[in-house]
């Protein structure tokens, strides 16, 4: 994305908060050659509350009852390799684990998985009280989620075509 008309995208901090204002959850997830854990932490101090809350919203938890040693599974070229759908849960993960986001990107991350583990996504990770404060911005093509958005912004040819409430989309 370019900015038009030398537009800026502020983001209030506190003096004191050096880092992690924003996380990113790219379209083409990926891992590091680390454990399951530490590619959701990502150099970050663990959090057990914290990380157990995203691993669930992220449903995980299947996948690591199944991993030989749960979240301490080594993945990525030097360990087993994650079907697409589980790195992107990965990935969506890493991008939620951080409580200082105050803006969460979110490209696609429900591309790569089934309808039901889409609404378990959407329900709990996208839209629930993992990152309350946070403005999650969501990229998707699953247009069934969009009466659930606050604002939703139709793009055309890189042209902003509708800006609102999905309701106003709808009328039009």
């Amino acid at each position: 994305m370019e900015p038009l008309n030398d537009s800026k995208v502020y983001i209030p901090h506190d003096d004191n908060e050096k880092d992690n204002y924003l996380s990113y959850c790219n379209q083409s997830p990926w891992v590091v050659n680390d454990t399951l854990r530490g590619n959701v932490l990502f150099g970050r101090e663990l959090n057990q509350e914290r990380y157990d809350k995203v691993i669930e919203a992220c449903a995980l938890l299947d996948d690591l009852a199944v991993l030989p040693a749960g979240d301490k599974t080594e993945i990525g070229e030097r360990g087993i390799n994650l079907s697409g759908g589980q790195k992107a849960r990965v990935s969506l993960a890493r991008a939620l684990y951080s409580e200082k986001s105050k803006v969460i990107l979110l490209d696609d991350p429900l591309s790569a998985v089934d309808a039901h583990v889409g609404e378990h996504l959407f329900k709990n990770a996208i839209i629930g009280d993992v990152n309350p404060d946070a403005t999650r911005i969501l990229v998707t093509h699953h247009v069934h989620f969009l009466p659930r958005c606050d604002k939703v912004v139709v793009l055309e040819e890189g042209k902003i075509k509708h800006h609102g409430k999905f309701s106003d989309l709808i009328e039009q």
